[in-house]
């Protein structure tokens, strides 16, 4: 829940995407690094066209089913399967050398957990991203402090993750709220305009955002909801639709 605003910016706001033709070789791309974000990413895949919300429901994690705990490419929109942490930027500065080899105007992004940069093949692909100047691709992490064995900074510390990326040669932009539309509407805006070398959001988020009893508590990473504990999520998340149509429409 941290990374949905993120995802919802991205494919409602800001990627050149059709569901109606997912194979235009002029599309932008977007690769979930973050892999066990999924459910989150299924939701937008189908509120944007590409996959049928009936059906995810009924198949998903089921015995033999395509819809599967992490990013499947056999499905419509997904570009990669994920989830082996580490892999996404890498894969994507490939992408993003074969868009300006090709002379196409493609942009790439990639989504990554703040946990997931402990692994050395982020910082390689870091590296090669600046030595291929390559301003086509945009790195967001999702920078809730929060993974699997507990927070970041006792498992793997990132205190000075802005820093960190410069030394690398990136364009940092550091969103301070990054469950905000606007905020992340912004930071992708600066992105687009910086030439000659990429370009990462550092997205502080909140894990398990919008939910009074979710909020910031390790434990949510792997845990599954008994009934009581939904039927207070769903209250939590339909209060929080509300505010939010309704900040929306006071713009």
């Amino acid at each position: 829940m941290s990374v949905m605003e993120i995802l919802t910016e991205l494919y409602f706001d800001r990627m050149n995407i059709n569901p109606e033709y997912p194979n235009d070789p002029e599309r932008d791309m977007f690769i979930m690094s973050k892999g066990h974000a999924m459910e989150s990413y299924y939701a937008v895949l189908a509120e944007k066209g590409f996959l049928d919300k009936e059906e995810i429901l009924r198949k998903f994690s089921r015995f033999g089913s395509k819809y599967i705990g992490h990013p499947n490419n056999k499905l419509p929109g997904i570009e990669m399967n994920s989830g082996s942490l580490g892999h996404g930027l890498p894969v994507c500065v490939g992408i993003a050398l074969a868009g300006k080899m090709d002379n196409r105007k493609t942009r790439v992004y990639v989504v990554m957990g703040d946990g997931e940069l402990a692994e050395g093949s982020v910082w390689e692909g870091v590296m090669a991203a600046s030595h291929y100047k390559l301003d086509n691709l945009c790195a967001v992490v999702d920078r809730n402090r929060l993974q699997i064995s507990g927070s970041t900074e006792e498992v793997m510390a990132h205190d000075d993750l802005d820093e960190r990326f410069k030394s690398f040669g990136w364009n940092v932009i550091n969103i301070p709220d990054g469950n905000s539309i606007n905020d992340l509407r912004r930071g992708f805006g600066e992105a687009e305009g910086v030439k000659g070398r990429p370009s990462v959001l550092i997205a502080n988020t909140i894990k398990g955002k919008g939910s009074s009893i979710m909020e910031n508590k390790v434990s949510w990473h792997h845990h599954v909801p008994n009934d009581q504990e939904y039927d207070i999520i769903m209250a939590d998340l339909e209060q929080r639709r509300r505010s939010f149509l309704n900040e929306q429409n006071s713009k």
